[in-house]
């Protein structure tokens, strides 16, 4: 059983965002030397906590810079869950289609991060598994320009076919829709595949892209994307940039920027909100793109999802003045 949260407001109301998808409570400690024998002790310089996920980021980096946000996911109704949510609202964000789902725990992440920026973590897959928009709801959740599914393949009731449904709602209504995954193999491309039909924007890891399809080739694995109906395919690459393929030909490459690296938690999903804000303001392909890589470099500078996005204003400033890696 869930229970929507009642923060007011029209239900239809028109957002620039609609993030939907993988919400968790992350916390965070830096610099990760290793594990302690026994029952030992080594020290952090620092700890925090954050919402991450492919949504959950998204969401936040995008209401930073500017976006009227909408939050569609599942939490439990547990300590990690209250402040999922509080948090989410004192970005701006509308939380009256987040979940609260009775007997499951909020999905939650101990995420280890080493001075070189890597973060291997211990994950609780939790209400992620359970949340589901129900046929009623499709409207309302949809009802914003730029619409994300964020976690294709971590929804397991939503990935069955409802996935599929929420985005064919979405185009429906005239939105432009992004999709990002957590895919570990060629298991997990069924998933994926019910959504593509309906995605202008899909944009997995190089890595998850080739454990979709196993290929290695870029333009080889976009084309197979193509043909189970994505309009265009961008792959992050990390410290190597982003590549952008177009079912209609065009083609390029933008590099990393040229950054201090803190940790890398959470720098795709950043890309992904970094899309939806040059999107909502209509910028070309290639400046968007830049401006998508840009947000993913700031996120990397701090500690935790979205702590180095600061405004719309200082990821254009940093896109335009911070040096491009060789």
């Amino acid at each position: 059983m869930s229970t929507t949260i009642a923060d007011g407001g029209a239900s239809l109301t028109k957002y620039d965002y609609a993030s939907i998808g993988f919400y968790t409570f992350d916390c965070l400690g830096w610099p990760f030397e290793g594990v302690p024998d026994g029952g030992g002790t080594f020290f952090l310089d620092e700890l925090t906590l954050a919402v991450s996920g492919a949504a959950g980021t998204a969401a936040i980096a995008a209401a930073k810079m500017g976006l009227s946000c909408r939050a569609v996911g599942g939490v439990g109704d547990d300590l990690m869950g209250h402040w999922v949510l509080q948090r989410l609202r004192e970005f701006g964000i509308d939380v009256s289609r987040m979940q609260q789902i009775a007997g499951s725990r909020t999905s939650s992440s101990i995420v280890t991060t080493r001075r070189d920026g890597s973060r291997p973590a211990l994950h609780m897959k939790g209400a992620t598994a359970d949340f589901f928009v129900e046929d009623h709801a499709l409207d309302a959740v949809c009802s914003a320009r730029i619409v994300h599914l964020g976690g294709v393949g971590l929804m397991d009731r939503m990935d069955h076919s409802q996935n599929a449904r929420l985005l064919q709602r979405a185009k429906q209504a005239g939105a432009i829709t992004t999709v990002d995954v957590f895919a570990g193999s060629q298991a997990d491309l069924p998933a994926v595949a019910r959504v593509l039909p309906y995605t202008d924007y899909f944009m997995p890891s190089i890595e998850e892209a080739m454990a979709l399809t196993g290929g290695n080739d870029p333009t080889v694995i976009a084309r197979q994307f193509f043909d189970y109906g994505a309009r265009c395919c961008i792959f992050t690459l990390g410290a190597e940039g982003a590549s952008y393929h177009h079912s209609d030909g065009q083609e390029f490459r933008v590099p990393a920027f040229d950054v201090p690296v803190k940790c890398t938690c959470g720098c795709g999903d950043a890309f992904n909100a970094g899309m939806a804000v040059a999107l909502c303001r209509n910028l070309d392909p290639e400046t968007a793109v830049r401006f998508a890589q840009a947000t993913s470099a700031l996120n990397a500078t701090g500690l935790g999802s979205q702590a180095g996005v600061q405004s719309f204003e200082h990821t254009w400033d940093f896109m335009t003045t911070v040096p491009l890696r060789a």
